[in-house]
């Protein structure tokens, strides 16, 4: 997803997107975040 908004904002320089691609990679670094992705990941494939 981090990829798609940096292309729209790459193509666009549409200052919004730029602040959204921000926001996405300062939330995707988050502790908590990342721990919601590995039970997420869990949930998706049990027997890992």
């Amino acid at each position: 997803m981090i990829d798609f908004t940096w292309k729209v904002f790459s193509q666009t320089g549409n200052i919004e997107t730029y602040l959204l691609l921000k926001e996405m990679e300062t939330t995707s670094k988050d502790p908590m975040y990342l721990d919601l992705n590995d039970q997420f990941a869990e949930i998706d494939n049990p027997l890992s």
